[in-house]
């Protein structure tokens, strides 16, 4: 099984946003306590504060969300995330005073609001402390990384050892692509350092990368686009080193390593909020799942032992997040040796892409049969999703096989977690829809991805598994 470490890694950001409003809430109750002890005689609780109280919650719940205050920085030092903090409680002093106003709270004090955003100060910023120094010893020993490649001249030396430096900040270099024979001889000992004219795109295509930076001094327009383009295929995120403040481009921020400016070109769905959310909810989803269908799981188990040889569940190795691999479970459907008999099959392949589908595989047993009409066979995923290598809705996690096929465009659909089930999965007779339309499904998908769409979804699954449309 996964270690703790790893879900502790994908919850922790709207786990950290419960904490933040938790923390609101006992800065209240001792704002008023302290407050009454120096004059009991002046601070008169009232249903003022009640309703006051009412309005903080949900209040910095949405402020905690829009300044992204949660999200813990790879490479900020302490004094940013002190001013950061001291930025939000300033704008929270100015909406209470306004609530105050607004709602003509008479009984509820100035100095009991100034008392509250001093110590919820304090608080944030004890429980960020503790909070980030658990996040960098958790990056320093090798959790939570995201592989880099940089574009590189004789003026990146500093930000390249920085990196190197800066184990907690959890970025390890795969390449650096650099001309420059001063980069080439300082770190082609530890790195991989390619030409600038080396295919950076089929780089990108066959390693697992998560972010390009480009950190020259001096930017090549023409080559920044081919890579914004390249970039936005193979759905990975793009950094140019920038002094300049973020355009008014669709997927663009402006972001920071330690003290550079990076422009930064997100090809994702980027809402932090949202995918938090979904993260969260697959964790619990799949949790509660399991427990509710822990039965089905002993029955189904049983059967496929007593009704043929081997194991009642089936591995396999798929391609995840940006080319990771992970093992796949299901309950088994086919005869033990099903992997084996495959190549003998390839004729029968009813698929034109490089998937391998049969209507009526041969190696199927009649008990495996039922598993996949039921889509039953698939429940042992709910474990994946657990563990963080899946979600529950999103692009099936393809073979590695099939994505050393895969076209340039195709290679998006890697750009987000897979999924138990995603579009393709519940269209009336799937298996009948050509590869090309079944990739683009799933790009469509992830470019209009919302929470609601991910609810239909799995609404959808549910009535296609009642209808029992799959085989």
């Amino acid at each position: 099984m996964k270690p703790l470490k790893t879900l502790i890694r994908n919850k922790a950001k709207l786990i950290q946003r419960f904490f933040d409003v938790l923390t609101a809430i006992i800065s209240f109750f001792i704002a008023y306590f302290a407050t009454n002890i120096i004059a009991p005689e002046y601070f008169i609780f009232t249903n003022e504060y009640i309703y006051m109280l009412l309005l903080v919650i949900p209040t910095w719940a949405i402020l905690i969300k829009t300044t992204n205050l949660a999200q813990i920085p790879r490479s900020r030092s302490y004094l940013s995330i002190f001013f950061r903090i001291l930025n939000f409680n300033l704008v929270g002093l100015f909406v209470l005073l306004l609530y105050k106003h607004i709602f003509q709270f008479e009984s509820f004090s100035h100095y009991f609001i100034l008392c509250f955003t001093a110590i919820n100060w304090i608080f944030l910023f004890a429980l960020r402390l503790v909070t980030f120094r658990f996040v960098k010893t958790f990056r320093a020993n090798g959790h939570n990384i995201h592989n880099l490649i940089i574009i590189a001249d004789k003026e990146s030396e500093q930000i390249i050892d920085s990196i190197l430096d800066h184990k907690e900040w959890g970025y390890r270099i795969v390449a650096i692509f650099s001309d420059s024979k001063h980069i080439r001889s300082t770190y082609s000992p530890l790195i991989r350092v390619l030409p600038e004219r080396s295919n950076i795109r089929n780089f990108i295509k066959v390693d697992i990368v998560d972010e390009v930076l480009y950190c020259k001094k001096t930017v090549d327009l023409e080559k920044v686009d081919k890579l914004i383009e390249s970039c936005k295929e193979l759905g990975v995120t793009l950094k140019v080193k920038s002094n300049v403040v973020a355009l008014d481009i669709p997927k663009t921020k402006l972001t920071h390593l330690e003290s550079t400016s990076f422009l930064t070109f997100i090809n994702t769905p980027n809402n932090s909020f949202r995918w938090a959310w979904k993260s969260i909810s697959d964790f619990i989803i799949a949790a509660l799942l399991i427990f509710m269908l822990s039965p089905v799981f002993l029955i189904v188990t049983a059967i496929i032992k007593l009704t043929s040889k081997g194991p009642a569940l089936f591995k396999q190795k798929r391609v995840g997040l940006h080319g990771r691999q992970f093992y796949i479970y299901k309950f088994r459907t086919m005869v033990q040796n099903a992997e084996e008999l495959k190549a003998k099959l390839a004729a029968l392949n009813e698929s034109d892409g490089p998937a391998f589908k049969i209507k009526n595989d041969p190696r199927i047993t009649p008990i495996g049969r039922f598993l996949r009409k039921t889509s039953i066979d698939e429940l042992p995923q709910l474990f994946n999703v657990l563990w963080g290598d899946m979600s529950l809705i999103g692009p099936r996690p393809p073979l590695p096989s099939e994505v050393s096929q895969y076209e340039d465009w195709q290679l998006r659909r890697l750009s987000v977690k897979p999924g138990i089930t995603c579009t393709w999965q519940i269209i009336p007779n799937r298996n009948d829809v050509v590869f090309e339309k079944w990739m683009k499904l799933d790009i469509e998908y992830i470019e209009k991805w919302s929470l609601k769409s991910d609810l239909l979804l799995f609404v959808r699954t549910i009535k296609s598994v009642i209808l029992n449309r799959g085989y």
